[in-house]
């Protein structure tokens, strides 16, 4: 259970960082769960429905969590 809340936090520590970079751009995103090695968020605003979501999904989004926190194998968009 700690090491669980410990790669939470990390993923949330990640999140936070990319964060502005959304917000810039209009969107936004939201930490929802981590469960059997994926993360799960919702992409918000103009995030939402941007043509551009699967690319900044894995190329940017997943690459920086993946990269920090090698158990994570995924990262889903919940919308």
């Amino acid at each position: 259970m700690i090491k669980l809340k410990e790669t939470e936090r990390k993923i949330k520590e990640i999140i936070d960082k990319l964060r502005p970079f959304l917000i810039n751009d209009g969107g936004n995103i939201e930490f929802i769960k981590y469960e059997n090695n994926i993360v799960y968020i919702k992409m918000m605003g103009a995030c939402a429905n941007c043509q551009m979501l699967d690319l900044t999904l894995r190329d940017g989004i997943a690459a920086a969590i993946i990269n920090e926190i090698p158990e994570v194998i995924d990262v889903v968009n919940l919308n």
